[in-house]
């Protein structure tokens, strides 16, 4: 029988269990895939704790590349044997097998490995959406990536840096500062040791950035507002360090008039037309060698309450993949 991580109650890592499942036929529009590699993101860890409520009992895990063993009625454009992925599934990936909507899946070209797949999808079209919707970065930027060594913070170097930007990351160690700069970050600034405004101050030389990334949230608001030029962008699309507490809005005319906005993917790859125009930016520039998606930590499936753990803990670096 497969198996998968089960939580029936939302709270620390530990209400992750490993579980017998059963698995029926994939209903209409549906294929049965069987997991090959399944990403590990900060969403899945905002589900777990219940700070993105869940309908109890579900299965985590929205990334995930494997290979098709059923199809349901109505599906035409895959088939059995076909190797896909999935950025969007929401959750149900911390799975063996599953059955999961065809809209949300892209076939894998032969030169992309199952790991890189895995990883590039959810990560990689937030980077797609955040430098290329939300505010399109341009040649002669100058930008502030928070994380900048975190699984998106390093596609996000590579692919801004692929565009003619420069770009200015934070990070918490010596180590993390070295592999940010290895894909494209300029500047890597360590948090714990220099105040990052007075860094983005000397660096951009008093011009500051005309927009701010932030998946750290509350640990880093709301100095992330000082580094920005008047009408500057503050893009906050994740709570690492915990949601940002409440403000009186005024603050962003008092600093500025800047602008604030909480995009989310679901919200951008929001019809299978748009996912998969997105998927294949990603795809490109992974295929050209702008981008390289780096895991570097692999758990067993069974273990991904110790991956969430290590994530939480900011242990990691990269992306990271779980093993069925």
């Amino acid at each position: 029988m497969p198996k998968a991580i089960v939580v029936e109650k939302a709270g620390a890592p530990s209400v992750m269990k490993w579980r017998d499942i059963e698995i029926g036929r994939p209903a209409k529009g549906e294929v049965t895939l069987r997991a090959r590699a399944i990403g590990v993101n900060f969403i899945d860890i905002y589900q777990r704790s219940g700070l993105y409520p869940m309908p109890m009992p579900f299965t985590p895990g929205g990334e995930i590349c494997g290979e098709i063993e059923a199809v349901g009625a109505g599906v035409t454009n895959f088939k059995i044997g076909d190797r896909v992925a999935t950025g969007t599934a929401g959750a149900g990936c911390y799975s063996e097998i599953l059955n999961i909507d065809s809209g949300k899946l892209v076939k894998v070209p032969r030169e992309i490995a199952d790991d890189t797949a895995a990883a590039m999808m959810l990560q990689g079209m937030t980077v797609q959406f955040l430098i290329r919707q939300v505010y399109k970065v341009s040649k002669n930027d100058v930008i502030l990536v928070h994380a900048a060594a975190g699984g998106v913070g390093l596609i996000l170097c590579q692919w801004a840096k692929a565009l003619g930007a420069t770009v200015i990351g934070t990070v918490g160690s010596p180590g993390k500062a070295r592999l940010a700069k290895a894909h494209g970050c300029d500047y890597p600034i360590i948090y714990s040791r220099e105040n990052f405004v007075d860094r983005v101050r000397k660096i951009t030389k008093g011009a500051m950035v005309p927009v701010v990334y932030d998946s750290i949230g509350k640990g880093t608001f709301p100095a992330s507002l000082d580094c920005l030029q008047h009408r500057g962008l503050f893009v906050t699309f994740g709570n690492a360090s915990g949601p940002i507490p409440p403000f009186d809005p005024s603050i962003l005319a008092q600093k500025g008039s800047l602008m604030m906005t909480r995009p989310t993917l679901f919200h951008f790859a929001d019809t299978p037309e748009n996912m998969r125009r997105m998927a294949g930016d990603v795809m490109k520039m992974i295929k050209s060698g702008d981008v390289k998606i780096e895991v570097n930590h692999k758990y067993s499936l069974r273990e991904a309450a110790r991956a969430h753990r290590d994530l939480a803990a900011r242990k990691t670096t990269g992306s990271i993949i779980l093993e069925p």
